[in-house]
């Protein structure tokens, strides 16, 4: 099976398997690692220590997306992922950059980011579609119904894969009237966003059914949610329940997975891809 994917001027990544996308906040309020890259320098290392267990692309954030997080402007933004940006991109890693806010976008990607990971999917920012379309970057378009813990939040009760597609479809109408090249599109359910738990299951458990409908590759960021953290113990903690969904989503090939740890993660891609090739023959 080959791989829906777009291309990266300049940059060969892997098209025979999902890739990993590993994630370095440089926040000091993080849900996952609560400050513990807000620094440029440990910022580096960590993305340049993904990259090492088989990380494909570092997806760098400075903005805390967790419930009722503080919001902060683009320039405290900027000032905080650019040294990081800048500095992996000279190591030769692929960079996503993960921003809500069009000047961040638009600062970063000049600096060599090769991917625009908005949460909002080109919705919080109008500025952010313009960009978009102003640039070659990979664009991810995520399924947004508000910030978490936002008066606005508008949440999904039912995981329904058809609700899903339907809401992504008008955001990527808006990022396609743009300006926006279709074969840079990449889409992402948002799990985790705006969505009760059973709804995250309910969307994890018809993922084959969104790949299948979807007309463009999907990421799937599932790592340390609210949602997993919630059936994880002493048996099994969140980063060990996230490796085990990520052997099972990578079975059904999305073009990516984005997560916070790479060693075990890049084995359980690893372990799905040998198995899908095993059920090919």
């Amino acid at each position: 099976m080959s791989f829906l994917a777009p291309r990266f001027n300049g940059v060969s990544l892997p098209e025979d398997r999902t890739l990993l996308m590993g994630i370095v906040n440089v926040t000091p309020d993080s849900f996952s690692d609560g400050g513990k890259w807000f620094d440029a320098d440990r910022a580096v290392s960590r993305g340049l220590e993904l990259v090492s267990q088989g990380a494909d692309i570092i997806d760098v954030g400075g903005e805390s997306t967790r419930p009722n997080s503080k919001r902060i402007s683009a320039g405290e933004e900027t000032a905080r992922i650019a040294d990081v940006v800048r500095a992996l991109v000279g190591e030769d890693v692929v960079v996503s950059v993960d921003t809500v806010h069009a000047a961040t976008a638009q600062a970063m990607y000049e600096a060599g980011a090769h991917i625009i990971n908005d949460v909002s999917g080109a919705c919080l920012d109008p500025q952010m579609a313009q960009v978009m379309a102003q640039t070659d970057a990979v664009c991810i378009i995520q399924h947004w119904r508000g910030l978490p813990g936002a008066p606005d939040e508008d949440v999904l009760t039912d995981g329904s894969v058809d609700t899903v597609l339907r809401e992504l479809d008008r955001q990527v109408e808006a990022v396609l009237a743009a300006g926006v090249k279709p074969e840079r599109i990449v889409l992402d359910p948002g799990l985790g966003f705006a969505k009760t738990m059973d709804a995250n299951w309910q969307l994890l458990a018809g993922l084959d059914e969104m790949i299948a409908k979807s007309p463009f590759p999907l990421l799937i960021g599932h790592s340390r949610k609210r949602f997993i953290k919630r059936h994880s113990d002493e048996m099994a903690d969140v980063d060990e329940m996230t490796v085990a969904l990520t052997a099972l989503i990578a079975r059904l090939r999305p073009w990516a997975v984005r997560v916070h740890e790479a060693r075990g993660n890049m084995a359980a891609l690893r372990a799905a891809e040998y198995w899908n090739r095993a059920s090919v023959k």
